[in-house]
């Protein structure tokens, strides 16, 4: 008996040891990649200039992702298993909905500066759901004894691609009018820390973590971009001008000067006055933006993977366009470096400085990272129980837990540049959330490996 209970403990250490092993190997080879980046990138160093990393970014978003999207998405998906899916998207809604709670928690206990309050409930809300899920997916897959099985890699980066969409258009849609100035600070700073910022912003020397994920953002800049747009619109004050109003003025057959040819009259008969408000707000919503290259990638891929004539195109061994996917996972092929080694060079940066305060930097962070991991093992093992989820997946469960893993998304850097909103408190905050999140990631990693060991 004595034998016995030695020899049960050796192997439960030895498996322990080896399940730690497995989960930390590839977060050691993302940290390697990141490494050189930030050598690469250093000031000190300058081994690669700044416009090349800038450039990197440009060819990630355009070119390499896109081409690892279609390939991974476009195989793995099938009329059936679209299906099956559906839990994916409804899991960052559910995930950004208790973000947001506990982004108001932390505005409750930090206390923050009033005018960062929305932005401090933004940044534990959204978090990466896209490049970095992508790159730990492929690290995980790239070990030999990964607990994922066959078509590791595939099916990794298929739910990921399947969930990054929902994200993109609640951060192009409720993100960009939460991110916009507030009114009441607005109106104090216009004439001149919001002048000084905006320049800041518009030059050269814009932080990498600000443009990473949206290359190019200083073209997509409109005449209310930086403007508190909504809180002008439906709030009536007395300094509004109409001319705070794009199309507000209307002329009948009557004239200027006709009574029933005024602005006023002619908007009360046209539409209600809320109604004209919530028309105007949403002709200002970048809606356009959506579909950007990651997204037109994603949903070609739905396509032609939900289509099995067109799918036997594309996908498969001997068929006729073979070479145009192999081509194309070539190019996917360079994503994960390329993102890791642009990660390094966003950290070698360092932290810009923020007055958004110690306190509500480390509360963000402990939301995002540390709190919202827990919930989420809650939701996903619920949500298990109630036979929602793919059955006999294990990756299928590990991308659902990535997406309450993971820091702030770098793309909440590009809407603050275009709101011209709390930049430097954004590059700030991604800052030290990335290198915090080097050690919660590790943990939970290890966690989930576990948690999925025992399903």
């Amino acid at each position: 008996m004595s034998r016995y209970l030695t020899e049960l403990y050796q192997n439960n250490m030895k498996s322990s040891g080896e399940d730690l092993l497995t989960a930390i190997i590839p977060l050691m080879n993302l940290l390697s990649l990141t490494a050189i980046g930030l050598v690469l990138a250093h000031p000190k160093t300058q081994i690669i200039p700044r416009a090349t990393f800038k450039l990197l970014s440009k060819l990630v978003f355009a070119l390499f992702l896109p081409c690892l999207i279609f390939t991974e998405l476009g195989e793995s998906t099938t009329l059936e298993n679209f299906a099956q899916w559906w839990f994916i998207p409804i899991n960052v809604l559910i995930s950004t909905a208790i973000g947001c709670f506990l982004g108001y928690l932390v505005v409750i206990i930090c206390r923050p500066p009033p005018q960062f309050k929305r932005f401090t409930i933004i940044m534990t809300a959204f978090g990466n759901t896209g490049n970095l899920p992508l790159a730990i997916v492929g690290s995980v897959c790239h070990t030999a004894d990964n607990p994922f099985g066959p078509h590791c890699h595939s099916r990794g980066v298929a739910y990921v691609s399947f969930s990054s969409w929902v994200s993109v258009i609640l951060v192009y849609t409720l993100v960009y009018h939460m991110m916009e100035p507030p009114l009441e600070y607005y109106e104090i700073i216009e004439e001149g820390v919001e002048i000084e910022e905006e320049q800041a912003v518009n030059d050269a020397s814009r932080p990498l973590l600000v443009e990473a994920e949206w290359p190019g953002i200083e073209d997509k800049e409109t005449e209310h971009s930086k403007t508190p747009f909504i809180a002008r619109t439906f709030q009536s004050i007395s300094n509004v001008s109409e001319s705070s109003f794009p199309d507000i003025e209307v002329l009948g057959e009557g004239g200027r000067n006709s009574p029933r040819s005024s602005p006023r009259s002619i908007r009360c008969l046209a539409e209600p006055k809320v109604m004209r408000r919530i028309r105007i707000v949403a002709e200002q919503t970048p809606i356009q933006h959506i579909l950007q290259p990651p997204t037109i990638a994603s949903l070609l891929a739905i396509i032609i993977g939900t289509v099995p004539q067109l799918k036997a195109l594309f996908f498969g061994y001997d068929v006729p366009l073979s070479f145009v996917t192999d081509s194309l996972e070539i190019l996917g092929g360079a994503m994960v470096p390329s993102v890791m080694l642009m990660l390094g060079g966003m950290l070698a940066e360092g932290p810009i400085d923020s007055t958004l305060g110690l306190r509500t930097t480390v509360g963000i962070s402990i939301a995002r990272l540390l709190v919202l991991p827990v919930l989420g093992i809650g939701i996903v093992a619920l949500s298990d129980k109630m036979n929602l989820l793919v059955q006999v997946d294990a990756m299928y469960r590990f991308v659902l837990l990535l997406q309450y893993t993971m820091p702030s998304a770098i793309l909440l850097g590009a809407i603050a540049s275009l709101r011209g909103y709390a930049v430097g408190k954004a590059s700030s905050l991604l800052f030290w959330q990335h290198v915090f999140a080097l050690l919660s990631l590790s943990l939970y990693i290890v966690i989930y490996f576990k948690i999925i060991s025992y399903v």
